[in-house]
């Protein structure tokens, strides 16, 4: 039996679905959090943004109580990068991803050789309790280690501590709009509880595929940054669904997962510097996009039209008066451009509610 195609358009319309961008609804931010497996976090205003557009009445003290009530957690899972996670997610997610962390201990320019000459597992052992007692800069940390081990390299010893001691980013570091430096402990001490000993990668690719499907194994594997994704929807494929995309590729998705029309209407929505939405597929093709990355500074964000990446947007602020600034990779309908500015000047009245806000979208010749 051939299996359905499914369209860029149809694909792009059954992710914007679940990751809540075809409209705002009314979740508890805890709750979306949990449903779309974390939210990027390395720009602490990020995840604010990125759950604004997303949800009805958004109040982002409630994520910052959260982080201070230790239920929400900043740290390093999936691809190696910092994600605002449910505590109960941190204690799965984490070890799960140990590999990914390992290979780039291996990899790092600077400390590979400095790493492979040690036997790290004794020195991370002797490490944990004594950084466990109190969250610590990054200075700190190098102090307590070379005060611990004179005669390593403490700077790349501290790189192994944030890659083999489940290190998290404590408060105020990424409150909203008080946000502070770094300072870390391991999640255990933090939280109070050990990190899972026997987490189900399985149960975790299937929460993927509710957040982002249809997917390939390779858009599983972008996401998590863990090989073995193949063997893993092999053993999930009688509870599963296979499609095709466009191009030929192999799709999975979860039977009764919404896959809503592909002429369903998308609204024009901001998204932070660093949104998953756009991050966690090997094939982008869905939202149009060829990659951030190439966009001239200064960039803060994209502007998804119609559901796929029309424009980068960056505020520039000036006394009290704050500009968000929009330029389009691309010519826009004038309605589309009333909509884009219309969004933006909501956007401003969150992030900057104390400035007088325009927007301004500009337009390449």
């Amino acid at each position: 039996m051939t299996e359905p195609v499914l369209s860029d358009r149809a694909l792009n319309r059954a992710t914007l679905e679940r990751q809540l961008l075809l409209r705002r609804v009314p979740l508890a931010p805890h709750a979306a959090i949990t449903r779309l497996v974390g939210l990027q976090a390395q720009e602490p205003p990020d995840p604010y943004v990125a759950l604004w557009s997303r949800l009805e009445g958004f109040d982002p003290e409630a994520v910052s109580a959260g982080l201070e009530d230790r239920s929400l957690v900043r740290m390093v899972v999936m691809r190696g990068t910092i994600h605002l996670v449910t505590a109960d997610d941190a204690v799965v997610l984490r070890p799960l991803v140990q590999p990914v962390l390992d290979g780039e201990l291996a990899r790092h320019s600077e400390f590979k050789d400095a790493l492979a000459a040690l036997d790290l597992d004794p020195i991370m052992a002797t490490l944990r309790p004594l950084v466990s007692d109190t969250p610590r800069s990054g200075t700190e940390l190098r102090a307590l280690i070379a005060d611990t081990f004179p005669d390593l390299d403490a700077r790349a010893l501290a790189y192994a501590c944030r890659n083999r001691l489940d290190m998290v980013q404590v408060p105020p570091r990424g409150l909203w709009r008080r946000s502070s430096h770094v300072r870390t402990i391991p999640l255990p001490a933090w939280l109070g509880r050990p990190v899972a000993t026997a987490p189900s990668i399985d149960d975790v690719v299937l929460r993927y595929l509710a957040a982002f499907g249809p997917s390939s194994v390779a858009d599983v594997t972008a996401w998590s940054g863990l090989t073995g994704m193949r063997e893993v929807l092999d053993r999930l494929a009688d509870r599963l669904r296979p499609f095709r995309s466009e191009a030929g590729r192999e799709l999975w998705d979860l039977p009764d997962a919404p896959r809503p029309d592909p002429d369903v209407p998308a609204p024009v929505r901001f998204l932070p510097e660093y949104d998953n939405a756009l991050l966690s597929h090997a094939d982008r093709s869905r939202f149009q996009w060829r990659g951030l990355f190439s966009v001239e500074p200064p960039v803060k964000g994209t502007v998804l039209v119609d559901g796929v990446v029309r424009a980068v947007w960056h505020p520039v602020v000036a006394d009290d008066t704050v500009t968000l600034v929009v330029r389009t990779l691309g010519p826009l309908t004038q309605r589309a451009r009333d909509r884009v500015g219309a969004e933006g000047r909501r956007l401003l009245r969150f992030t900057h509610p104390d400035h007088r806000g325009e927007v301004q979208v500009l337009t390449p010749a």
